[in-house]
């Protein structure tokens, strides 16, 4: 059996937050769990699943792992962001083919949101 990746997780002090965040801006359902975790997606699903697990520790400093969204429309986005309870950072670079702009959920966990022309 090759290797192949299943999922990225995400360390949360409130688990059921984070995840609500990520469940509704991905259109992701949860799947089977953990007590205490939530899993969005399945271990089988073609796209990857997103794992929150609980800590008792904040995040400290910027994630050196973070997930790119793309959007059809970067302002539509950002605003669905923050009505989710999350932020922009109010860094965005604009590119030739597109912009990108680093925004946060509701624990500061960094992510990009990507619009290409």
């Amino acid at each position: 059996m090759a290797n192949r990746w299943i999922g990225v997780t995400v360390d949360c002090l409130d688990v059921q937050r984070v995840a609500r965040f990520w469940s509704v801006l991905l259109d992701r359902p949860e799947g089977p769990s953990m007590p205490g975790w939530v899993y969005l997606g399945h271990v089988d699903d073609a796209q990857p699943r997103l794992v929150f697990q609980p800590v008792t520790e904040p995040k400290q400093g910027k994630v050196r792992l973070h997930l790119d969204v793309l959007v059809d429309d970067i302002d539509a986005g950002i605003a669905q962001v923050v009505s989710l309870g999350g932020r922009f950072t109010g860094e965005r670079h604009d590119y030739d083919e597109g912009v990108v702009v680093v925004m946060a959920d509701p624990e500061g966990n960094e992510f990009c949101l990507s619009q290409f022309y």
